[in-house]
C-alpha cells in the first residue's frame, strides 16, 4: 500500500491528526486493538475532550467521537493492524488477521502512547497470585470484557489515573480499602483528593507508605505495607490489588528505527515541531510525555500537522537547533530541542515532570552560564502529573549557544 501519512497507533492523537490530514492526503491510521480510541475506549467515567473538542463526555464517546471524525475526514483506519518493523525510512510492516503487507508511506507519524508498568517491572517482594492489575487491565476487563473483580482494593498510587480505577472498582462493586503513595500528599488534584474522601467514595489515603509483600496463591489475599518514615508495618486484606502509574511510553518502535531517545522521558527526543531525528518521521502524544491527559495528547495530534504538510511540500531539512535539559528535581522536559525560526510547541506550553512537589515554583532557564528567562508560577509542580511552563520562558534562547538548562531556582 502507497500512502502519504501512516499514523502507528489509533488513540487521541493518532485520530486527531488523521482527522486534520486526511481531507486532502492519503492517510492510514495503524491500530493494533480490535477498535480505535486508545486508553478512553475502555475509561467509562466523565472528563474527556475539554482542551480539544471543548466539551466534557465519557471515555467511550469521546473515543468515538474521534475515530468518527478521522474516518468522516476520509482517513483509512485499519484495527487490529501490528506493526512488527521497518522497511526503509518511512516503510512499514504490519501484520494483521488477513496477512503480511508492507505500507509505504512518505510521512509516519509515531503516536503509540503509554502503558503502566505491570507487577513484573516493578519489584514487589510476595507471592504471584491472580488478583493483580495495572488500571488498563482493570478497565479492559470492566468496560471492555464486561467481567468482574474482586470486592475489595488496594490501589498504588495517588494520581489522576489511580482514582480513574476508584470509579472504575465501584462500578463493579468493588470497595476501595486503601490507596497509597510514597509521597508526602497525594499527587492528584486537591479537588480529586477532596472527592475521594467523600461519603460517595470513601477513600482512605495512605501517604509515604509502599507495599512491602504481596499475600496469596493462586490468589490475592493481603499486602503488607510499611510507612517509609517509620519502618511501621501491617496487614490490609484484599483480594484486589491496583498497579497505578509509573508510566512508560510504547517505545519500541521508535528504538527500532535507531532514533535519538530522550534518556529522561524513554520516548523519542523531538523538536518543538514534533520531529524526530529521522527525516519524515514525527512523534506525538504520550509516547513522547507519559503520560498527560488525552485531550492534550489529541492537541499534539493537531500541532503536528504544519510540519507533515511542509515536509511533504519539500520543505529543506531544519537547521541544527539548541537541546532542551532538565535539572533535578525535574526528571524531564519535553520537546526536547529548539529551532530557530520554529513555531512554539503545542498550546505553547513546554511539558516537564518533578518528582519533588514544589506549591509555589519558580522556574529559571539557563545557557552556557547566564539566565536566559524565568517565571514564578501559580500553579503547583506535583510529581505523578506532567508540570506545565509558557514556553515564553525561552524567549531569551540564543540560537547559536549551548543547551539550555530548566530547574526549579
Amino acid at each position: 500500500m502507497n500512502v502519504d501519512v501512516a499514523i502507528v497507533g489509533g488513540g487521541p492523537a493518532g485520530l486527531t491528526a488523521a482527522a486534520a490530514l486526511a481531507p486532502d492526503l492519503r492517510v492510514v491510521v495503524l491500530e493494533r486493538e480490535a477498535a480505535a480510541g486508545g486508553i478512553p475506549r475502555h475509561s467509562d467515567h466523565l472528563g474527556y475532550g475539554m482542551r480539544d473538542l471543548k466539551t466534557f463526555i465519557g471515555g467511550p464517546a469521546y473515543a468515538r467521537r474521534l475515530a468518527d471524525a478521522a474516518t468522516t475526514a476520509g482517513a483509512d483506519v485499519h484495527t487490529r493492524s501490528m506493526v512488527t518493523g521497518w522497511a526503509g525510512d518511512t516503510a512499514l510492516d504490519v501484520t494483521s488477521p488477513s496477512g503480511r503487507r508492507r505500507i509505504d508511506a512518505r510521512a509516519v507519524i509515531l503516536a503509540t502512547g503509554a502503558r503502566e508498568r505491570p507487577l513484573s517491572a516493578r519489584l514487589i517482594p510476595g507471592d504471584r497470585g491472580s488478583g493483580v492489575y495495572t488500571t488498563g487491565h482493570l478497565q479492559n476487563l470492566v468496560h471492555v470484557q464486561r467481567r468482574g473483580v474482586g470486592r475489595r482494593a488496594v490501589i498504588v498510587g495517588a494520581e489522576l489515573v489511580s482514582y480513574s480505577a476508584v470509579l472504575t472498582l465501584k462500578h463493579v462493586g468493588c470497595e476501595t480499602a486503601l490507596m497509597m503513595t510514597t509521597y508526602p500528599s497525594p499527587e492528584s488534584y486537591a479537588a480529586f483528593t477532596l472527592a475521594g474522601r467523600s461519603p460517595f467514595l470513601g477513600v482512605d489515603v495512605a501517604t509515604r507508605t509502599r507495599v512491602a509483600r504481596i499475600i496469596g496463591r493462586p490468589a490475592l489475599r493481603a499486602v503488607e505495607i510499611e510507612h517509609l518514615d517509620t519502618g511501621r508495618r501491617r496487614i490490609v486484606d484484599c483480594d484486589t490489588l491496583i498497579l497505578t502509574g509509573d508510566w512508560i511510553p510504547d517505545n519500541e518502535l521508535a528504538r527500532s528505527a535507531g532514533l535519538d531517545m530522550d534518556p529522561g522521558t524513554s520516548g523519542p527526543l523531538t523538536d518543538t515541531a514534533l520531529r524526530t531525528n529521522r527525516t519524515g518521521v514525527f512523534a506525538i502524544g504520550n509516547l513522547l510525555h507519559p503520560v498527560d491527559t488525552a485531550d492534550v495528547a489529541a492537541l499534539d495530534g493537531r500541532h503536528v500537522v504544519t510540519a507533515v504538510r511542509e515536509f511533504l511540500g519539500g520543505a529543506p531539512t531544519p537547521v541544527a537547533g539548541v537541546r532542551l535539559l532538565a535539572a533535578a528535581p525535574l526528571r524531564w522536559i519535553t520537546p526536547g530541542i529548539l529551532r530557530p525560526g520554529d513555531d512554539a510547541p503545542a498550546r505553547r506550553r513546554l511539558l516537564l515532570w518533578t518528582d519533588s512537589l514544589v506549591r509555589i515554583p519558580r522556574v529559571v532557564a539557563r545557557q552556557d552560564g547566564r539566565e536566559v528567562g524565568r517565571r514564578t508560577l501559580p500553579w503547583a509542580a506535583s510529581p505523578g502529573r506532567v508540570f506545565r511552563v509558557p514556553a515564553g520562558i525561552l524567549d531569551g534562547v540564543d540560537p547559536t549557544g549551548g543547551p539550555v538548562t530548566v530547574s526549579l531556582g
